[in-house]
């Protein structure tokens, strides 16, 4: 038998989470990338064959990488050196020619096998990546969530093959064509999160070869790799407080893993010394942030939470608030996924602000009858979408909705302490990503949101938000049952 030892380090979603912290009670730090790549450069010390790949998300959630729109996230990418990394649906968050710019000042590879320009059935991303060590070949393969189609849909030339029926077929167009006999490991980097890593390695034919799948998306917390189909599936959180580590080893004989272990290791200063030289560029860039955005905007009363996306909270509450009065309607949708940081407050500076919600985009007035807006409701809080994929909402303080989950059904929705009358007229506002996608996260066509009177009540939802805080100091919201689960 002719083996070979190898490892590979794997992160996802790290969302901008630069920075070393410590948690109230504890006296050493965790997480960051100082500390993160310290580690890396640890392993890759101690062990001789070594690879560290990203399943997307670099960016996104973090005043650095917005305010230098993902241009600082691709350098401090380069200084940990991946030696792969697919995309994610965040990679898009600053329009499709930025991610291309991107993908150039990046020292990595980074690959998709599912997205085409359209009209000339041209892939955009580089489909895999042979890596060879110890004289054996590696193959790497990456694959998206349909989420990134919400991300570019207003670009007539990108398609996706994005059910996972098609990204199956993707994965086999590959590896009928560049998988041979000299390639002794094959690795998805996916994107699509857990649940659906599970089911795309049932639709995968074993003559394919695939061996492992890396994935992110649903920032999955394991104890141990999922199983199916003969395919070994893993997946590390989010941030960098832990990072995964598969010890393989691999036959070169018959290409296949005879023997693997897989740990989820903490971040922390018990772990590795901090990567100083990547601590010092860290902080150009902090530096720079803190200088321009250390303004105080104001006080809260107290600390507002956001602690999971699926459920009301205090903080939703307060931005939901904000928007609604702004927009003078009756029903504000938030989405939770906007809000980036678990709390705000008591002093919010600009930078917090920033980093907790750093999406600027239109808030528009529509007008709906109370059936569709029934049916938004009984769409948005059915259980299903509950399951940390889907997409989740904060309402405003006119609303009262209560779902039943063993019935599967909207039990009532109350407008001012009124039930909602179907025929009757209520204005909603939508942040414009959603009423791109009004029918994939709210059961409500195009045609229906825009059929009887839109307007534009702000170019600038972070703007709104802002001035809000400035003039309410010392507001105070608490989760009060405005969507319950029953």
């Amino acid at each position: 038998m002719n083996t070979k030892k190898f490892t590979i380090l794997h992160s996802n979603d790290m969302h901008g989470d630069f920075l070393a912290e410590m948690r109230a009670g504890e006296t050493k730090l965790i997480g960051g990338l100082a500390l993160l790549s310290g580690y890396i450069n640890k392993v890759r010390n101690e062990e001789e064959n070594v690879l560290y790949v990203i399943a997307g998300d670099m960016l996104q959630g973090s005043l650095i990488d917005s305010e230098y729109k993902g241009v600082s996230t691709m350098g401090l990418m380069n200084y940990l050196a991946p030696d792969v990394v697919s995309l994610g649906n965040h990679e898009f968050d600053y329009g499709l020619s930025h991610l291309l710019f991107l993908e150039k000042v990046a020292n990595f590879p980074i690959v998709n096998s599912n997205l085409y320009i359209k009209p000339y059935n041209k892939r955009l991303m580089k489909p895999y990546i042979i890596l060879n060590k110890a004289g054996l070949d590696l193959i790497f393969i990456g694959i998206i969530t349909e989420k990134v189609m919400d991300t570019i849909k207003l670009d007539p030339l990108i398609s996706s093959f994005v059910t996972l029926q098609d990204a199956a077929a993707e994965i086999g167009k590959v590896c009928n064509a560049y998988k041979n006999d000299d390639i002794d490991l094959t690795v998805l980097l996916t994107h699509i999160g857990y649940d659906s890593d599970l089911e795309l390695a049932s639709l995968l034919k074993q003559e394919w070869g695939v061996d492992l799948i890396i994935g992110g998306h649903s920032h999955t917390i394991l104890e141990k790799p999922g199983e199916r189909n003969g395919i070994l599936i893993a997946q590390a959180g989010v941030g960098t407080d832990q990072i995964g580590r598969f010890d393989i080893i691999i036959d070169d004989d018959t290409n296949s893993i005879v023997e693997y272990k897989w740990r989820l290791i903490p971040i922390d200063q018990s772990i590795a010394e901090p990567d100083e030289g990547l601590a010092q560029y860290l902080a150009t860039y902090q530096q720079e942030v803190d200088h321009k955005y250390n303004a105080i905007i104001c006080k809260l009363a107290v600390e507002h939470t956001h602690p999971q996306r699926e459920i009301e909270t205090s903080l939703g509450n307060l931005f939901a608030d904000a928007f609604a009065d702004n927009a003078e309607c009756h029903v504000m949708f938030v989405a939770s996924g906007s809000i980036r940081t678990k709390s705000l407050g008591p002093l919010v500076t600009m930078r917090d602000l920033l980093t907790c919600f750093p999406y600027n985009d239109t808030l528009t007035r529509y007008m709906v009858n109370g059936e569709q807006l029934t049916r938004m409701f009984q769409h948005i809080m059915r259980k299903d979408n509950r399951n940390g994929e889907g997409e989740c909402y904060q309402v405003n303080r006119r609303v009262r909705a209560i779902f039943n989950d063993s019935e599967s059904k909207l039990v009532s929705l109350k407008i001012d302490d009124e039930n909602v009358d179907p025929v009757k007229l209520y204005t909603i506002c939508l942040q414009n990503y959603h009423a791109i996608n009004s029918q994939a996260y709210l059961n409500l066509s195009q045609e229906e949101l825009g059929a009887i009177k839109t307007k534009v009540v702000s170019t600038s939802s972070f703007e709104v938000l802002e001035e809000y805080l400035k003039n309410n100091q010392n507001a105070s919201r608490r989760v009060e049952g405005r969507l319950i689960y029953q």
